[in-house]
């Protein structure tokens, strides 16, 4: 029987998931980082009008993030502006990773809807930025074994979270910043923090904020792909040319 697997939060004990299916093909799920002193500050539902603001901002801290991107939720992803947005955050070095084509809770698509969830966002952003994702965010952390069957098929490695700012459950600025307060005592000494860019105050007071307490601790901020050892991409290409297939 398939289980699913609802993580809003988890302990720095359980850190990756390995388990496999007698071929093998389950996709890796990773819920924290693997280095000491190290935080992959991620976020979730972009692309959207704040990614550069984020992007400038974790930059001028020194550091790289991770925006794990929609094709179709806030925007479209073949938005020109989002387009520009992707392609800005791309080039300061930062990540760009899948969080699925609609935001569809994957545990609850049909297999042909959860091959189209990936397919079609690899393919905007592999012809955006002429790379493709090695790493995939499911929406609401939510996967069973079809997901990672479907994830290892499409070259995907999973990623959850150890830290979650509330900034998409209703959580004010307070309560964020009291999350990151905490979390700076990581036993483990690293953090897989999730936040969201659509989210005004994330991006102008919970993530200065964040970047400042961590920075005092002596943390590096760093993109999943470095927090775990791993390339951030399948392939890398040219970026194609806009044509009348780049919609939405």
């Amino acid at each position: 029987m398939l289980t699913t697997v609802l993580l809003a939060f988890v302990g720095a004990a359980s850190a990756t998931f390995t388990l496999s299916g007698a071929d093998g093909s389950l996709a890796t799920v990773y819920t924290s980082c693997k280095n000491e002193g190290e935080v992959a500050l991620t976020f979730d539902d972009g692309p959207y009008k704040w990614i550069k603001n984020i992007s400038d901002t974790v930059t001028a801290a020194g550091g790289n993030c991770t925006f794990f991107v929609n094709g179709l939720n806030w925007d479209c992803i073949y938005d020109p502006a989002q387009q520009d947005g992707l392609k800005y955050a791309y080039g300061m070095g930062h990540q760009i990773g899948s969080h699925t084509w609609s935001h569809a809770d994957l545990t609850n698509v049909t297999d042909a809807q959860m091959d189209s969830e990936f397919t079609k966002n690899d393919l905007a952003i592999t012809r955006i930025l002429g790379a493709t994702p090695a790493f995939m965010r499911p929406p609401y952390g939510s996967y069973n074994d079809a997901v990672r069957e479907a994830a290892a098929q499409h070259g995907k490695t999973l990623i959850i979270w150890d830290l979650d700012s509330g900034d998409s459950t209703g959580s004010n600025v307070s309560t964020s910043k009291a999350v990151y307060d905490k979390g700076k005592m990581s036993p483990t000494g690293n953090i897989l923090a999730l936040n969201h860019e659509t989210s005004a105050t994330t991006v102008t007071d919970v993530l200065p904020y964040a970047l400042q307490i961590l920075a005092a601790y002596k943390y590096k901020f760093v993109t999943v792909a470095q927090c775990l050892n791993m390339d951030p991409y399948t392939s890398i290409t040219e970026p194609g040319t806009p044509d009348y297939t780049w919609h939405c």
